[in-house]
């Protein structure tokens, strides 16, 4: 589909290349790589590391993808997504390499390989999916679980309430490499994130999106409520939709932070065990980022 057109509900395409799998109900990652691959289309050739997509993916004798995909070792998504890139180019092949990784296996385990491969230059497309936790092995706390929330390794306790550290700055670690293009988004709204997998498509170079993916069952929330889970946080500052090109970041959409965090937060059994003074804390963080991020960005 040509760049120059807004994708929609209404206009995308009505082919599916990632059906039939087994993921929870309610899966944010799953909606991400069935919105994605709508945009790049059957001749994309995928790279999953260890991780609940590639578990709920591969099940012998059967594969829910239509396009070529491959498992690769869990810290090197990235290098294996460019060995594909420089494979398809010498065979003369249209090259859409396309690597899909969790947060643990982005933000931890992955981040060598995702560094070395944008330093190559090589042409690729990398989607992190972010649940923010280790959720096929158990729910265990990632470099990009936000503070507060309790998880199987950081459990809420009267001492330590949860994770005590902040998300890692995943995107803006990648726009530090002088990427070609790099994106956050959200599936609480769809239409931004293939409009950005449509720029990372086109871009001449190493491409990042950063999608935040709700889990119903390592957050604790109901399964039809992720997508407005992931509008929510986007609308009360808690993430945010922004891009990195040409050198440049961009806010796409300004957040509302008078908007009280607590219906948010309180929805997810992750952080009911918040205190008032935890919450002030979050608060904090928040106003702190968006300063920065107006100050910056604008």
């Amino acid at each position: 589909m040509n760049q120059t057109v807004k994708l929609t509900a209404r206009n995308m395409t009505t082919e599916e290349y990632f059906y039939g799998h087994k993921a929870c109900g309610g899966c944010g990652e799953s909606l991400a790589l069935r919105l994605a691959l709508k945009v790049v289309g059957p001749k994309a050739y995928l790279s999953l590391p260890a991780g609940c997509m590639s578990a709920v993916s591969f099940i012998y004798p059967n594969m829910a993808f239509k396009n070529n995909a491959i498992i690769t070792p869990f810290a090197s998504a990235a290098a294996v997504a460019t060995g594909v890139a420089a494979g398809l180019k010498s065979l003369g092949k249209e090259r859409i390499s396309l690597a899909f990784a969790g947060d643990g296996g982005t933000a931890d385990i992955g981040i060598q390989a995702l560094s070395g491969a944008i330093d190559r230059g090589e042409k690729f497309i990398y989607i992190c999916t972010d649940n923010e936790a280790y959720m096929n092995t158990g729910i265990q706390k990632s470099g990009l679980t936000p503070f507060g929330a309790s998880t199987t390794t950081t459990p809420a306790g009267k001492v330590i309430r949860g994770n005590i550290k902040p998300k890692k700055n995943m995107f803006e670690i990648v726009a530090a490499h002088g990427i070609c293009y790099a994106a956050t988004a959200s599936i609480g709204y769809p239409e931004d994130f293939m409009a950005k997998v449509q720029k990372a498509k086109d871009a001449d170079g190493p491409a990042y999106i950063h999608v935040f993916s709700p889990c119903p069952t390592g957050w604790g929330h109901e399964s039809d409520q992720t997508i407005a889970i992931a509008k929510e946080v986007v609308d009360n500052g808690l993430w945010y939709l922004a891009e990195y090109e040409n050198g440049k970041f961009r806010l796409n959409k300004r957040a509302d932070l008078s908007v009280d965090v607590r219906s948010y937060l309180k929805g997810q059994s992750r952080f009911r065990h918040l205190t008032e003074a935890d919450i002030e804390t979050i608060e904090s963080l928040r106003a702190e980022k968006w300063s920065q991020m107006l100050e910056e960005w604008s």
